[in-house]
């Protein structure tokens, strides 16, 4: 590939010229070569921009992304398993909110946040102090739930299983 200006780069890979030089400035990211002042950039640049935007994508840090390049192995590799560690963390809150909120749309109750006994004892026992975090690993959701998983916090006990007639 022949080498391109930032405009081209910028137009390749999708990252604002203003974000080509912050990158540069940065040291994440350098120009192959200078043609009369302007910033010429080949493959491997391209390349180097394209993974960051992926990590900036995946949650990582401008420093973390930059010690993925450029770190020996077993730093880069610590930044990576650092990444891997957050988004575990955040899938787990993610299903165990989406648990919470099929369990509001299958509870019979008209308004389950008042009347469904088993969402109101959570409620309380949160308004007493017992964090979102050990409310979840009391009922296993401290990892991810496999799709048509048990929801969390008990409330399979309140909803009936679909095709069970209502009975559980």
């Amino acid at each position: 590939m022949e080498l391109v200006g930032i405009g081209e780069a910028a137009r390749i890979t999708g990252v604002n010229a203003s974000a080509l030089r912050y990158y540069e400035e940065r040291g994440l990211v350098r120009p192959a070569e200078r043609r009369s002042g302007r910033r010429m950039y080949g493959r491997e640049q391209l390349r180097r921009l394209v993974f960051l935007q992926l990590m900036q994508r995946v949650g990582m840090s401008l420093d973390a992304a930059g010690a993925v390049l450029d770190d020996p192995g077993e730093q880069w590799r610590a930044a990576v398993r650092e990444q891997l560690d957050a988004l575990d963390e955040l899938v787990a809150r993610a299903r165990a909110a989406q648990h919470f909120l099929g369990h509001a749309l299958r509870c019979p109750a008209d308004h389950p946040a008042q009347e469904c006994p088993y969402m109101t004892e959570t409620l309380d026992r949160r308004i007493d102090g017992t964090s979102f975090e050990d409310l979840a690993a009391e009922h296993g959701h401290t990892a991810p739930v496999p799709p048509g998983g048990p929801p969390p916090f008990g409330w399979q006990r309140h909803v009936p299983a679909a095709g069970s007639g209502g009975r559980n």
